[in-house]
């Protein structure tokens, strides 16, 4: 199979099966989703929305955020992943907002990273969501399930990553198509255990067979772990206890 002919399966599959991907972050402006995405590095997006809500409702704008300290700001957040570097981020983050940008999101993706604690991929997801900029945000699940299924070969990083895809997938599709390989990397392509027999794409995925069978020899190798935990027997042997003698 080609490279060409992989990606056309995948990206036909996808396009009949998940036209409407989306993000799982909650938000209602470019600001909130901001935040969002900032809380959500190393952190899944339910915990992050479980997060949000409280922290909105006490910062509802940039400008509110901008007057807080970073102290304030923590115990909202104590519940996510690095809370402390990320309190630090959004207060920073919000200061600049408002003074440099009039406390609206630059939609400009190399303006929008030089806010504090915003990367590539964090600018590139607001970029994609915000305003269907064609660009490929590269997180853990969209590094790991490009490689794994053979969309890339050689990245080493997470811009060669975005540089293939960008490359083969084309342009008008790649705000959705991120999220087709994040939604497909969190809950079929997992890391450890992905379920390959639920697989729309393994048709074309280069990892085909081999990653069934590393999962079958895990189950197979728990499976006889656990009987021989279950199978062996317990001692009914009584130490008998020493005599003492009486020193009376």
């Amino acid at each position: 199979m080609t490279l060409a002919q992989r990606y056309d399966g995948i990206i036909g599959w996808f396009s009949e099966n998940m036209a409407s991907a989306d993000t799982e972050l909650h938000f209602d402006n470019p600001y909130q989703l901001l935040v969002a995405v900032i809380l959500s590095a190393q952190c899944t997006d339910k915990r992050v929305n479980l997060t949000t809500p409280a922290l909105f409702e006490r910062f509802p704008t940039p400008h509110d955020m901008a007057q807080a300290s970073a102290e304030q700001i923590f115990p909202y957040i104590r519940s996510i992943s690095y809370p402390n570097n990320k309190a630090k981020n959004l207060a920073a983050m919000a200061r600049m907002l408002c003074d440099e940008f009039g406390g609206e999101v630059p939609s400009d993706i190399e303006q929008m990273m030089r806010l504090p604690g915003v990367g590539r991929k964090t600018a590139n997801v607001i970029g994609a969501v915000v305003w269907g900029k064609e660009v490929m945000p590269v997180d853990t699940h969209v590094f790991r399930v490009a490689a794994r299924i053979g969309l890339v070969r050689g990245a080493k990083t997470p811009r060669q990553t975005e540089l293939q895809l960008e490359r083969h997938i084309p342009s008008h599709l790649l705000p959705v198509a991120h999220h087709w390989l994040i939604l497909h990397g969190r809950y079929v392509c997992t890391a450890r255990s992905p379920k390959c027999d639920k697989c729309g794409i393994r048709e074309w995925c280069a990892s085909q067979g081999k990653l069934a069978s590393t999962a079958q020899n895990r189950k197979v190798a728990t499976a006889r772990r656990t009987k021989i935990d279950t199978t062996k027997p317990e001692s009914n042997t009584v130490k008998p206890t020493a005599n003492r003698r009486s020193t009376r």
